[in-house]
């Protein structure tokens, strides 16, 4: 019998609170971090090294309630690790492609992860429950984790959503930036064309370097109050 969504939301937040990660090792190539009050800023991605190894998570996955941590995809030839969350357009652009891409790719031996990591004080409609929905409308194949303290998206140095990173065999970084160059707001709005994250996942499974990446860009991560990493500011692109 299926939980009820409260209880389901409730064990989601309690699995959150219990995991730890450890961050990056590469110090993240920043401008000067600037405070922001902000509820919804167009942010770049933090360009990070290649070769940094995946920073260990657990989390609950807010469709099976289950605790998946960065363990379950070692073996993997390629693992795919997704920022993203429920209501920022610069996602909602991207979701139909997510999934063809993650479908297609799978069958070459890719896992692929999602996590949300805003903050559920500014953005109820990010919550667990409204995660599962969104899991089973757009059908997910992959874990839909949520990042309720945020840990996990300070650890890999998580500005924006959607933002892609891609890992090898080893779990070491091949891959960080956009899923390709179209955006939700160009006129003519712009098909996906995956071309950016279908390049990385190509040379990561080929076990040959990855085309060098863009950054992503889309909404600012909903950091908590008072609680936003030393980062945040400085990755807002301004207008």
């Amino acid at each position: 019998m299926a939980l009820a969504m409260h209880s389901r939301s409730a064990s989601v937040r309690a699995g959150a609170q219990r995991r730890a990660v450890a961050p990056f090792s590469g110090a993240p190539r920043l401008l000067p971090a600037r405070r922001l009050n902000i509820a919804q800023a167009k942010t770049e991605s933090v360009d990070l090294p290649v070769g940094e190894p995946a920073p260990y998570f657990e989390l609950p996955d807010v469709v099976s309630g289950k605790t998946v941590s960065l363990n379950d995809f070692k073996g993997a030839p390629a693992t795919l690790i997704m920022f993203i969350c429920n209501h920022c357009p610069y996602v909602v652009h991207l979701k139909g492609a997510i999934v063809d891409v993650v479908a297609e790719y799978s069958a070459r031996g890719l896992r692929a992860v999602a996590i949300s990591s805003n903050s559920t004080q500014t953005h109820p409609q990010d919550g667990p429950d409204k995660m599962a929905e969104d899991a089973k409308k757009y059908g997910y194949t992959f874990p839909y984790l949520f990042d309720e303290s945020q840990e996990v998206a300070k650890a890999y140095k998580a500005a924006c959503t959607p933002e892609f990173y891609v890992f090898d065999s080893d779990m070491k970084l091949t891959y960080h930036g956009q899923w390709d160059s179209t955006r939700p707001k160009q006129d003519p709005p712009h098909v996906p064309t995956s071309a950016d994250i279908r390049a990385a996942l190509d040379a990561t499974l080929a076990g040959q370097p990855a085309p060098k990446s863009r950054p992503s860009i889309g909404c600012n991560i909903k950091w908590t109050p008072g609680k936003e990493p030393d980062y945040y500011g400085a990755q807002i692109v301004k207008k």
